[in-house]
């Protein structure tokens, strides 16, 4: 068994291969113009395991060197602390301690998507920044509004009915430059509101297509976007053994500090699947909104009045997340007794699984 390690960078790919043992076997720089310069590189040396660390570049090596039959692992750059706080880093250097390290099984990896699963993330990271952009947008007229000493709720602001009071009420109270950059920003939220509602419809058919999506769309609060989302980014399931790795994954479990027989629990991390937590804390007041007699909303009902809406929210996603893997992990789909609408999607979604199957 051989083992690469590839250094990657816009402009070229430093490679060091090296056998079980540890022993250099190759050192190599190929550019990435030169797909075939990597193969004939790599070529010698089967069977072969090859990793990459997380970066901008690792797909298109991917969909190199997997048809090849060679081995693919990607490493997560942030917690290969060896290469990162290295006081002689080189390319050669790094390239070589992947290797040396992979074949040492002390790479921390992080699962590669294929092509098809890129594609889908790629539309919903799209959708991401849309809404994004339109946010900031809205936060700076918030911000002109309250230079002048006015307040509006934020839901009503991209509301076409607004516009009528800010012409009334705001426009007068404005100062010229303050106008030109209010006029500005709504030119914006038009532009992308059209945009966001086009990308929806898109991610509405592929939610469609896809049986995990369509089943996690049976639990109120969970939609399209929400449901494909959740499916894409936790897919295949079985990459996670238990329900607190997905807590994990998200970042909805606190941070741990065990030393010294000494346990103390922080805060929850910061390197976690920020669209995972996004997707099930964002999910929890539309969850509680759309079924409020429901065991998850009792249980945020009772959080929020002990600790505050804010840890409650929290802490409800993560029993949400929960819920979220044992229904990928069994194919069955969120039963509602006390909601007839919900209980008849259940029914169709594990029909269709039963029928795929």
């Amino acid at each position: 068994m051989y083992y690469a390690g590839i250094d990657a960078h816009l402009k070229y790919l430093s490679i060091a291969v090296v056998d079980h043992t540890g022993k250099v076997v190759s050192e190599t720089r190929v550019s990435t113009t030169q797909t075939a310069a990597l193969i004939a590189a790599l070529e010698p040396y089967r069977p072969l395991e090859a990793v990459v660390e997380t970066c901008p570049f690792w797909p298109w090596i991917y969909d190199v060197l997997v048809p090849t039959g060679i081995g693919f692992h990607l490493a997560h750059a942030k917690e290969l602390e060896a290469i990162a706080h290295s006081n002689r880093k080189t390319d050669e250097r790094d390239a070589l301690l992947l290797a040396r390290m992979l074949s040492a099984g002390l790479i921390p990896e992080v699962y590669a998507r294929a092509g098809p699963q890129r594609d889908v993330v790629r539309v919903l990271r799209h959708r991401q920044h849309l809404v994004r952009w339109r946010t900031s947008c809205v936060n700076r007229i918030h911000a002109q509004l309250h230079a002048a000493q006015l307040s509006l709720p934020r839901e009503q602001l991209l509301r076409r009915a607004t516009r009528g009071w800010l012409d009334l009420h705001a426009w007068p109270k404005w100062a010229p430059e303050q106008q030109r950059c209010v006029s500005m920003h709504l030119h914006l939220i038009d532009t992308l509101t059209p945009l966001i509602r086009t990308t929806d419809r898109h991610i509405a058919e592929l939610a469609g297509m896809n049986a995990a999506a369509r089943c996690l769309q049976t639990i109120p609060g969970i939609g399209p976007y929400r449901g494909l989302l959740l499916a894409t980014e936790l897919g295949p399931i079985e990459r996670f053994p238990s329900a607190r790795q997905v807590a994990a994954y998200a970042g909805l479990a606190p941070t741990v500090h065990n030393s010294g027989g000494k346990v103390r629990h922080g805060g929850i991390p910061r390197g976690a699947n920020r669209y995972v937590r996004s997707a099930l804390v964002s999910a929890v007041p539309s969850h509680v909104r759309a079924a409020p007699e429901s065991a998850l909303s009792e249980y945020y009902q009772r959080q929020k009045e002990r600790l505050g809406w804010q840890v409650a929210r929290v802490a409800t996603a993560r029993k949400l997340g929960h819920i979220v893997f044992r229904m990928l992990k069994t194919g069955e789909a969120w039963r509602a007794p006390h909601t007839s609408e919900y209980a008849a999607q259940a029914a169709a979604c594990i029909t269709e699984q039963t029928q795929a199957a």
